[in-house]
């Protein structure tokens, strides 16, 4: 790969982004308001939404209020029920697209194929299956729910009717009188049973660990509500409204009562309304503590697991021999259609096998004990890198659009900074990065994350917390929602690294609670950042 100034059929730009979700139209939405920066949106595929592109199964939805769940600068005020459907939020950012006028910037199907910084350019070089690009700012914004994960079940390729992942759902896909079973009890999982059992002939849902469900009570906003809220100004509020309603389950997360004993008791007393055999019941209640998995949201989900015709089964899928699907316990099946509702692969973005910071560290690499990051948006060894929506950016009881926003922020800051010298880069440091992830584990190490059950909120090779911000969405705004300098290297390009570097005193952000004592389950330094502290020793 060519990552010299000399690329003859490079793109220039000032900023790309990679990922055409929440996240990556949020930033395009942001620059090309600002007009000041030359950007360009890359997306793999031939449409733009990113997980609500790819999830069309039947009765997909979010768990979230729609008007908390959209972006506070574009309040969507029309929505018609309180929670929007898979359609719903496609439409509302494909309006984004098209109103905020990014379709000139979007170059479709278009996947990143290597990434590679280049130090004596100070610009990253973005190989695409469409060309070459050369950007002085990259940021990453492919989420956490874009690559589905499949289960390692002993004989699945052999079995001899369909296999389909709830995130490559196909409207062919032959459920009517079909024999089917769904792999999973997550929030996917229990939004398409109902609409299966259904059609099916029958049904088997296989569960490794039974959800706490609390009722969804979603409903149609009336006409008068939504010219109402048709107003921004009335949008906002709600929107407010919701988002300090939402952080209060917080205090649920770090076991405090009654908190925590009220939002157990709402979900096993609708348990308890729902499912009347005392059989079935016993093997729906979980045997973890609550909001240690997601807290699930539905009326229908119970009620679809009395029919006749459906089959719970208490454990996870074990092995396949064509037609006959063998659980855990022993139990066998013969099916017609496997439907894997089995999650992605979030702690592990396949993406970081092919970004390269300095000195062609892998991104695979840095992460190899577990995602880690400064603010939840820099990585050191990677400058002029951010990334959205990555290491301990999401939440387990809010809006995942609030914290999209909050790294926005923190990004335009940066870029800010840049600006005033075409020939600076910026590299967080690794004392810095330490520091924070550091933090991070003090900080959950009392939630119920970290002591209530394994769930894929935790990575599985390290037992660190790396996906969700120990916290609420408001402090998350609170500690990186600004950005400083302090602690990053500041380099001129071209010039020798040593020489020309600043190294920034300030470990974490200005103003921003400064961690202390140790880290909780491996160690906060591991191989990566030694690899990366011996790369600033030489610079």
């Amino acid at each position: 790969m060519s990552s010299r100034a000399d690329a003859p059929d490079a793109q220039d730009v000032d900023v790309a982004i990679v990922g055409a979700g929440f996240a990556g139209i949020g930033m395009a939405t942001q620059l090309a308001r600002r007009g000041r920066e030359s950007f360009v949106l890359l997306e793999r595929a031939d449409a733009v939404g990113g997980t609500w592109r790819d999830n069309v199964y039947p009765g997909i939805a979010c768990d979230v209020p729609a008007h908390l769940y959209s972006f506070s600068f574009r309040p969507a005020g029309d929505w018609g029920s309180v929670f929007p459907s898979g359609a719903d939020i496609r439409d509302y950012l494909q309006r984004t697209v098209d109103d905020e006028g990014l379709n000139p910037h979007i170059r479709l199907r278009c996947e990143l194929l290597d990434a590679h910084w280049d130090a004596d350019t100070g610009r990253w070089y973005l190989v695409t299956g469409t060309g070459l690009v050369r950007a002085r700012v990259f940021v990453m914004a492919v989420g956490r729910l874009s690559e589905p994960r499949m289960p390692e079940v002993e004989g699945l390729d052999s079995f001899t009717g369909e296999i389909v992942h709830t995130a490559q759902w196909r409207p062919d896909v032959a459920v009517a009188g079909a024999r089917i079973g769904v792999v999973g009890t997550g929030a996917s999982a229990i939004q398409l049973i109902p609409h299966l059992a259904a059609d099916a002939e029958e049904l088997v849902v296989f569960s490794r660990t039974a959800p706490y469900v609390v009722p969804r009570n979603d409903r149609v906003y009336t006409e008068d509500e939504r010219d109402e809220l048709r107003d921004p100004t009335a949008a906002s509020a709600l929107r407010e409204r919701l988002l300090t309603d939402a952080d209060k389950a917080f205090r649920q997360r770090l076991g405090l009562h009654p908190e925590i004993d009220e939002i157990r008791d709402r979900a096993l007393g609708h348990l308890a309304a729902q499912v009347p055999d005392a059989r079935l019941r016993e093997i729906l209640t979980p045997d973890y503590e609550i909001g240690c998995k997601r807290i699930l949201l539905s009326d229908d989900f119970y009620p679809t697991l009395l029919r006749s015709d459906v089959v719970f089964e208490a454990s996870a899928l074990d092995s396949v021999v064509e037609s006959k699907a063998r659980a855990q316990s022993g139990n066998t099946y013969d099916l017609d259609i496997l439907v894997m509702a089995t999650g992605f692969e979030a702690s592990r973005p396949p993406a970081a096998g092919r970004i390269r910071g300095c000195d062609g560290l892998l991104l695979a690499d840095h992460w190899a004990d577990g995602m880690v990051s400064y603010a939840s948006t820099s990585v050191s060894g990677f400058p002029n890198m951010f990334v959205l929506d990555g290491p301990n950016a999401a939440l387990g009881h809010n809006s995942a659009i609030y914290m999209i926003e909050t790294q926005l922020d923190y990004v335009l800051g940066a870029v800010d900074f840049l600006s005033r010298d075409a020939e600076s880069s910026l590299e967080v440091s690794a004392s810095a990065e330490v520091e924070y992830t550091r933090e991070i584990d003090e900080r959950s190490a009392s939630t119920v994350w970290m002591t209530g059950c394994g769930s894929w909120y935790v990575d599985p090779r390290s037992g660190r917390l790396t996906l969700l911000w120990p916290g609420t969405a408001v402090s998350f705004r609170e500690r990186n929602g600004v950005f400083d300098p302090g602690p990053y290297r500041v380099t001129t390009v071209g010039a020798d690294r040593p020489g020309s570097a600043h190294h920034a005193t300030t470990p974490v952000l200005a103003g921003a609670p400064r961690a202390t004592g140790g880290g909780h389950g491996r160690s906060v330094e591991p191989r990566h950042i030694r690899q990366i502290r011996r790369s600033e020793e030489h610079r």
